[in-house]
């Protein structure tokens, strides 16, 4: 990746210290000048260019005697000491250390330069001190303005003004706290007592109603519509308390991330140019000729990565006929990345994809900025790229309701986790939406720890809200399962079927929370590198995350897993049957295209971003959206710096005495053949279950059970791979002994 800064960056960079500069250098100019500005009166009526032997007595030298003389003496007196602080805003707002907005802080700088100086020169000229700097306190402007005001309405007058003035600025800004301090307290005031204590109480009737009748018409086009209105009705608090819960009222000033804390990457984004359009299309239709298959239309849909030519096959030309010719396309445009489909669904046309000469960045910015996401109304919307034709592809997590992402290293899993992330804390407030981010790698999921008191669930004694050790992974998706069944227990006291039904009641005071009834946020767990855990943990891993997809969707529980090892051994088929949402990018062979999204076609993909979505019954080309880590970085650090609740999300306690395995409960469960097997194993050195396949001739599913009983019982080590387990008993004396005692 080019690491090299863009030249906008590189402009806006230098740009905020040159701010900064001006900043510094003005503020030490005036306070210079406070000191020495009877010494400097000489030289500025004088001229600095009429002596060279004129000593300048300012730290500023000429240049910052003259800006002090100008803003100080002749302009605003005291007041232009807010100049300097303007500029050191402006750093702050080119180099993006705080979010500040720069237009009303001009005014607002302005409006006080002028105000304050007239205050100024009206306050101190009862003083002695009316003089000073040769014009007042308040400058020259100060004191000409408060002159003309005084003559115009008097002391008293010009007093009364600039009181009111000083006072209506402030203002509005006051009643706004106070509403909110008396709102707050409002939400904080309410009394559990004054719910029945019962699970399920009837719900409250609407607030307002509209009824309307419809009437013949017939014989009456001349007459006046008659009036309509329809009355709101104001939601009566009950005894004086309000009526529905408010889940963010603990974080009610949280603010989502601005958009500008991400970058545009304008010098990034390119057009297919004409001319290479012009250039595939007649390829396609010279290649297609040359063996007997007539076209009667092209349509190029350029993408960000791709561009798909749409083709209309003459009548009498089978699709079979097109589709054989894959290979002598391919070598026609000699391009990259080329992907046939026939037919296009929905259509009466073929097509084919084929990768542009520059591919085009898709900034994770102009996603998010789309007018489909900011007015989606999903639970979890998850913005993922664009589409070929340029289309933003937009899905909602809650409905999918699980999602795998698989491909080759360096091809883009990480960015689309990222892109996933950055778009759910750009749509969800912290009081919606708990995450449970696992990362074995330890680097990639490590920015979003600060988000611990705002997004992060965890256990309530894990050391880190990032989860990297395999144990701590294991007790946490144990502990997703007591949540959820918790979830499940509470859904049939309520009467309910899902999480938004439940949540409903639950706002709607329906719901006792004396009765153990309380707000479920949607939680969101994120593996980074799954087949790591499965080497290490395999079935320890693989049976709570089983039960999780499979039961997780109705109590608001949603897991993204990605792997970098897209084989069947890690992607098996009880994943990809609960992980009906699928994300494949570039990857080796055809083997793992299958395995991912049972086509050969993820390994046609050009890379950096470029990925087939599986959400249903079609495919989709996608370029993923991209977000650099400074950007996340930006993002994480605005939610991080408001405030948050107290700690983490605490998940429910697990203990490993709490782990249920019925397979090994009793020795009367372990195989026929468990014995056999175990000495078998010890005479030939090694653990295999290939081994047990070959020499009893059974199956996998049973030969893989041997194993695993094997293993409980201290015979042979977990799972390697594809090596074989390391044996754990070194002679059959001792495999005879271990035997009797089971």
């Amino acid at each position: 990746m080019d690491n090299k800064l863009p030249r906008k960056e590189i402009i806006r960079i230098v740009a905020s210290w040159l701010m900064l500069a001006v900043g510094v250098y003005l503020l030490i100019a005036f306070v210079s000048f406070l000191f020495h500005w009877s010494t400097d009166q000489s030289t500025l009526s004088l001229g600095y260019n009429s002596s060279p032997d004129i000593q300048i007595a300012n730290k500023g030298g000429i240049v910052g005697l003259r800006w002090a003389q100008l803003f100080i003496g002749d302009l605003f007196g005291l007041s232009a000491f807010i100049i300097p602080f303007f500029f050191i805003a402006l750093f702050v707002f080119l180099l993006r250390i705080r979010h500040v907005r720069i237009i009303p802080l001009f005014f607002i700088t302005a409006f006080a330069c002028i105000i304050l100086s007239i205050a100024l020169g009206y306050i101190f000229s009862f003083t002695s001190l009316e003089f000073l700097f040769g014009s007042g306190v308040g400058g020259t402007y100060g004191y000409r303005v408060n002159t003309w005001l005084i003559e115009m309405l008097g002391t008293v007058g010009t007093g009364l003004l600039l009181f009111f003035v000083f006072t209506a600025f402030p203002l509005p800004f006051i009643v706004s706290y106070i509403r909110k301090r008396k709102k707050k307290r409002l939400s904080e005031d309410i009394d559990l007592t004054d719910i029945p204590d019962t699970d399920i109480v009837p719900e409250p009737g609407p607030v307002f109603q509209v009824d309307m009748e419809e009437e013949p018409t017939q014989g009456k086009e001349k007459e006046s519509e008659p009036a309509f209105e329809v009355e709101a009705v104001e939601e009566e608090p009950v005894d004086g308390k309000m009526l529905f819960y408010n889940p963010k009222q603990d974080l009610s000033r949280y603010k989502k991330p601005p958009l500008h804390l991400l970058e545009l990457y304008e010098d990034r984004i390119t057009d297919v140019s004409q001319e290479e359009l012009e250039r595939n299309n007649q390829k396609i239709v010279e290649c297609l000729r040359t063996f007997d298959i007539q076209i009667e239309k092209i349509v190029a849909t350029p993408g960000p990565t791709v561009t798909l030519y749409k083709i209309v096959l003459s009548p009498g030309i089978r699709i079979s006929q097109f589709t054989r010719l894959e290979d002598d396309i391919m070598l026609s445009l000699a391009a990259r990345g080329m992907r046939v489909i026939a037919p296009i669904p929905g259509t009466n046309m073929v097509g084919i994809e084929v990768a542009n000469d520059k591919p085009s960045l898709v900034p994770m910015r102009s996603v998010l900025d789309s007018k489909k996401f900011k007015e989606s109304r999903e639970d979890l919307p998850i913005v993922l790229g664009k589409s070929i034709s340029n289309e933003i592809v937009m899905l909602d997590l809650a409905k999918l309701p699980h999602l795998l992402v698989a491909g080759a290293t360096g091809q883009g899993k990480s960015v689309a986790l990222n892109a996933i992330l950055a778009s759910l804390l750009y749509k969800m407030h912290p009081a919606y939406l708990k995450l449970v981010l696992v990362d074995p790698k330890r680097v990639e999921l490590n920015l979003y720890s600060k988000l611990d008191k705002h997004f992060l669930a965890q256990l309530p004694d894990a050391e880190s809200p990032i989860i990297i050790d395999t144990k701590k992974v294991v007790y946490t998706l144990n502990s997703l399962c007591i949540e959820m069944d918790d979830r499940l227990e509470l859904y049939n006291k309520a009467g309910v079927r899902n999480i938004k039904e439940y949540n409903k009641k639950f706002t709607n005071r329906v719901l006792n929370p004396a009765k153990g009834h309380r707000f479920m946020p949607f939680i969101v767990v994120i593996i980074d590198e799954f087949a790591d855990l499965i080497m290490t943990a395999g079935r320890d891993v693989e049976g709570p995350l089983t039960r999780l997809a499979q039961m997780g969707r109705a109590t608001g529980i949603h897991l993204v897993i990605a792997t970098q090892r897209p084989t069947t051994n890690i992607i098996t088929g009880t994943i990809k049957a609960n992980f009906p949402a699928r994300i494949a990018f570039r990857v080796a062979s055809k083997i793992d295209s299958r395995t991912i999204i049972d086509v050969s076609e993820a390994n046609q993909l050009v890379g950096r971003g470029d990925m087939l979505l599986s959400a249903g019954t079609d495919l989709t080309r996608v370029q993923c959206a991209f977000i650099d880590t400074p950007e996340v970085d930006r993002m994480v650090g605005f939610i991080a710096s408001q405030q948050g609740y107290a700690g983490p999300f605490e998940l429910p306690e697990y203990a490993e005495s709490e782990k249920k395995d019925p397979l090994f409960s009793g020795t009367e469960q372990r195989d026929d053949l468990f014995e056999e097997a175990a000495r078998l194993i010890v005479q030939n050195g090694e653990g295999s279950t290939s081994l047990l396949q070959r020499r009893f001739r059974l199956g996998y599913n049973r030969a893989g059970r041997i194993m695993d009983q094997l293993e409980d019982a201290g015979i042979v080590g977990p799972p390697k791979g594809s090596s074989p387990r390391e044996l754990l008993v070194s002679s059959t004396e001792l495999l005879e002994d271990l035997l009797k005692t089971l």
